[in-house]
């Protein structure tokens, strides 16, 4: 069995060799989807071997850096119950964004090369234990999501493209200086980056109060940034508007999720304290996430940035669940992490669809789409609904969590919490009638439907998972619960 430690490695080496096979001149769309799926099966394995216990399995080292008696640095790999969850969502995500990506883009291997590094940097970031790595893998999927963006996205996309580069630049570059403060608060000459060595060293000692309120803001600022935590979120709405569908898929349904991955592996296990001092102000930055966020939701008139703000608001209901810092909150915001990934993919690439479809964005200018298109109609359905928190979809199952969780803590935070709900339901049920109830509206072309599961199986596929995760939730909740524990112990 020793050939399951080299899997992780093997999720983040595929998709770097398929990147040098289409350079060479491989088949660019049948490697790149062999490529993916291969990786989700390969993370299917994981799933079957892995033990329903704490800690990490399938662990494998390459050292790096070293620098006696300051700075060491390996490429160590490995998962647990958590970064599973994870790293299944990115191989999902991944294998739709693949598949409904355009037939005849054009400078095709350089899209589709993209496309591979983002999915290769979302693994690699979920797969590391080592601090250093964790973020320069989360740096490596940013570029080409910059150069999706930038070069093949559509109506502002270089003001998009510029703007996000700018705002997550920033963050990162915050996130980096909590990084190093973090590495340096730990007890000197038992310093390190590796999260087993750190978990060692906090799980008999704190990092002093001083320093836990200077790390602290910085960490969830970092990430927050990278999050789109308000008031650090203009970035995302106008990002996914101009990007072409898979990049929408993958940083919307994957990577956004790195910044909240990253708090629940750092703050909220270690700078308790920190989070006591500066809790009220996160409270205060959800919340207006949630509504102030939805309500800007609700006056969209415009597909593409109505999903971007929505996926905006929905951050702060994870943000609900981190602060509570109870396990049920903690499972819950890790539930709704991999279901809001999965219906934001599935909404932003349906609405590719339906820009292909009708010319159009504006809910204005459509309308009786489910008369032509009834699949159509199902999916985008469906996915509203899960966005809509809507019981017996993935969504549901994460934010009842979070509710129960938060509100033996913070009962007044997730009494207005709630109202989201009500907000989400009149975008999305507007949104659907817009789009495909009433009056059939004239398009520059007539409008047909998927033709048969060769079209619709990347959607299928997400639904199937969301729908999964709706009904039996236990199945996700047994592997992250260890992981969890451990996190709620210290």
């Amino acid at each position: 069995m020793n050939f399951l430690n080299y899997l992780p490695l093997a999720m983040v080496v595929f998709p770097v060799l398929a990147c040098l096979a289409i350079a060479l001149g491989a088949p660019v769309r049948k490697t790149a989807l062999a490529t993916v799926v291969l990786n989700l099966a390969l993370v299917l394995v994981v799933a079957c071997f892995i033990p329903h216990t704490q800690g990490y399995h399938f662990v494998t080292s390459f050292p790096c850096i070293s620098l006696p008696n300051f700075f060491e640095i390996n490429l160590t790999l490995g998962v647990d119950g958590l970064s599973l969850a994870m790293i299944l969502l990115t191989a999902v995500v991944s294998v739709a964004a693949v598949a409904v990506s355009p037939l005849n883009v054009r400078r095709e291997a350089e899209f589709y090369i993209c496309v591979l590094l983002i999915s290769c940097g979302a693994m690699g970031a979920f797969l590391s234990l080592d601090l250093f790595f964790l973020y320069v893998f989360h740096e490596v999927a940013l570029i080409p999501t910059f150069l999706l963006i930038g070069i093949w996205g559509g109506q502002d996309r270089k003001f998009a493209a510029t703007q996000m580069t700018i705002y997550l630049a920033a963050g990162s570059l915050i996130l980096l200086v909590g990084i190093l403060g973090f590495y340096f608060a730990l007890p000197e000459g038992a310093r390190s980056m590796d999260l087993r060595v750190i978990h060692e060293i906090l799980s008999s000692g704190r990092i002093p109060v001083v320093m836990q309120n200077i790390i602290y803001p910085l960490l969830v600022m970092g990430f927050g940034i990278l999050i789109s935590l308000f008031p650090f979120h203009h970035w995302a709405p106008a990002g996914y508007a101009a990007a072409p569908a898979p990049a929408a898929m993958l940083h919307a349904g994957v990577l956004k999720k790195f910044g909240l991955y990253g708090l629940l592996r750092l703050v909220v296990p270690y700078l308790p304290e920190g989070a006591q001092t500066f809790g009220n102000i996160l409270l205060i930055l959800l919340l207006v996430n949630i509504l102030y966020i939805g309500l800007v939701t609700v006056a969209q008139k415009e597909l593409n940035l109505m999903l971007g703000f929505s996926s905006v608001m929905h951050m702060g209901y994870i943000f609900l669940g981190l602060a509570s810092g109870t396990p049920i909150g903690l499972t819950g915001a890790v539930i709704l992490m991999v279901s809001h990934g999965l219906s934001a993919a599935l909404l932003f690439g349906l609405a590719s669809v339906i820009r292909e479809k009708t010319g159009t964005t504006l809910l204005k200018d459509m309308g009786g789409l489910a008369i032509k298109a009834p699949m159509l109609a199902f999916l985008f359905i469906t996915g509203a609904l899960a966005s809509m928190g809507t019981p017996g979809l993935g969504n549901f199952a994460g934010e009842v969590l979070i509710f129960f969780g938060a509100w033996k803590v913070h009962p007044w935070t997730t009494f207005f919490a709630i109202w989201g709900i009500v907000i989400s339901a009149v975008y999305y049920l507007r949104a659907v009638r817009s789009i495909f109830f009433g009056e059939l509206k004239t398009y520059p072309t007539e409008v047909k439907d998927f033709k048969g599961l060769a079209e619709t199986w990347p959607y299928v596929l997400l639904v199937g998972m969301l729908v999964a995760i709706g009904i039996y939730p236990a199945w996700l909740i047994k592997w992250i619960e260890p992981s969890i524990n451990l996190i709620t112990n210290l």
